[in-house]
Order: structure tokens, then C-alpha cells, then sequence
């Protein structure tokens, strides 16, 4: 398997048990809000219920996004290489490795490490569009571009 492959598959590995998560917080807390009974204290239960919704809300906006994450790696090609860096290339450069992708911090694979950015990250942008043997600045320091898969 290739690194951006197992890159890729660590990353949907994470979003699918964070959704997993998710799915299971959202049923519990509808199971709970549902079976909230009314108390004579009517406001105290609104406003458990309305606090278990918006709960419920943040939940299934969280759930949203990691699906489109995992939809968004699925798209990534890992046989091809790039010859200008974009969106799903994994760049290595002489301080760091990284996988325009999405913003998803270090991955450590085989001893190395790896970033998985967005192309609207700082580096992402400074990145974008160059070539392999192009030299970039990125905070005061010089980064080189040796590959890019």
C-alpha cells in the first residue's frame, strides 16, 4: 500500500469512529429528550429539553461535516502522481510532509510525520499551484519542494 494511501486511510478511520460517536451521542439524546416527562415545574422542563436540542443540533452539524470529510478523501486519487501541487497531493518538502486535504493535524505513519492540511491553511496557500524543485518561504524559513505524489 502506498503512503498516501494508508495516510488516507487513517484519516477516514478517525472521521468514521468520531461519526460513529456522534450517531450514537445524537440517539441517546433524543432517547433522553423523549423520554423527559413533564414535571409541575414546566419551565425547568423546557428548558431541559430545548438544552438537550440544541445538544442534538451541534451533534448532527458535527455528524454533517465528518461525512463530508470522508466523502472529500474518498475523491483523492492514489495512483497518479502530480506534477503541480493541488488538492489531494501529498507534498514532501525538506521541513515536512504534507497532504492537501483536510485540515486534520499530524499523522504519524512508519516513523514519519505527516500534516494533513487544507488548501486554505497558510502553508495549504502557499503550496498550491507550484512544482516539484520550487522554493517557497514560510515563516522567514526556506521550504523546498522535493516530490509530490
Amino acid at each position: 500500500m502506498n503512503t498516501k494511501q494508508a495516510i488516507l486511510d487513517q484519516l477516514i478511520s478517525i472521521l468514521s469512529n468520531k461519526a460513529e460517536v456522534l450517531v450514537d451521542s445524537i440517539s441517546s439524546s433524543k432517547e433522553s429528550r423523549n423520554n423527559d416527562t413533564k414535571s409541575s415545574a414546566g419551565d425547568k422542563f423546557e428548558t431541559g429539553r430545548e438544552m438537550i436540542q440544541a445538544e442534538i443540533n451541534k451533534n448532527e452539524v458535527l455528524l454533517s461535516k465528518s461525512i463530508r470529510q470522508i466523502d472529500d478523501l474518498k475523491k483523492i486519487e492514489t495512483n497518479n502522481s502530480n506534477s503541480i501541487v493541488g488538492f489531494g497531493s501529498l507534498v514532501i518538502t525538506n521541513t515536512g510532509n504534507y497532504l492537501l486535504s483536510i485540515a486534520m493535524g499530524k499523522i504519524k505513519l512508519n516513523d514519519a510525520d505527516y500534516y494533513a492540511i487544507s488548501l486554505a491553511s497558510p502553508i495549504g496557500i502557499i503550496l498550491n499551484n507550484h512544482k516539484v524543485g520550487d522554493k517557497l518561504l514560510f515563516n522567514k524559513r526556506e521550504l523546498e519542494i522535493l516530490e509530490i505524489y
